[in-house]
């Protein structure tokens, strides 16, 4: 059994992307998984970060909650090429120094990131209106290179599972019902 932090951010309850949350939870569930679901729109998150380091009460409850579990689920659209306001400052709010990683002086003002998040593994599932291979080839899908190396490997997660779905707006049903089998499957599989 894993524990599995599932962080969701779309303001929609009928969207694709919260399907696809659904299919996740409901297969996770049926394979002895224990979930806890941060649905940010849900709760009002305050994405504003004022550039403080300082644990507010209701940071550390979150940042207890990813200490607690194994998996931290990502489930979110890309909107811009980027994740929603929402997710960016809960990232920005939450995954902080000391508690997520701290710099190593080398010299001066040169060193590097020692993350401290590097037991966990994380799945990322994003929708996307944009093709593949306009997202892929022409922006060098930059959206999840960011998350990848500019945040969760700077926490030390690099136990990274993602899985993109484009032209989510454009596709059939059945399309649609092939992708919540995908997503079915990784959810059986963490």
């Amino acid at each position: 059994m894993k524990k599995i932090f599932v962080i969701f951010a779309h303001p929609k309850k009928n969207s694709f992307c919260s399907a696809i949350k659904d299919e996740f939870i409901k297969n996770a569930e049926k394979a002895g998984n224990k979930i806890d679901l941060c649905n940010l729109y849900e709760i009002d998150f305050d994405p504003v970060f004022d550039g403080s380091t300082t644990t507010l009460p209701e940071i550390k409850s979150f940042q207890d909650r990813i200490d607690y579990a194994d998996v931290i689920a990502f489930i979110y659209p890309i909107w811009w090429f980027r994740a929603p306001a929402i997710l960016e400052g809960f990232i920005d709010r939450v995954f902080i120094p000391p508690w997520a990683f701290e710099y190593k002086s080398i010299i001066g003002f040169y060193g590097y990131p020692i993350g401290k998040l590097s037991g966990k593994k994380a799945i990322i599932l994003n929708t996307y209106g944009s093709p593949r291979l306009v997202t892929r080839f022409f922006f060098l899908n930059l959206p999840i290179r960011r998350k990848k190396r500019g945040f969760l490997n700077v926490c030390g997660i690099r136990n990274i599972i993602y899985k993109g779905f484009f032209s989510v707006p454009f596709i059939s049903e059945s399309e649609r019902q092939i992708i919540l089998q995908k997503v079915s499957k990784i959810a059986k599989n963490v």
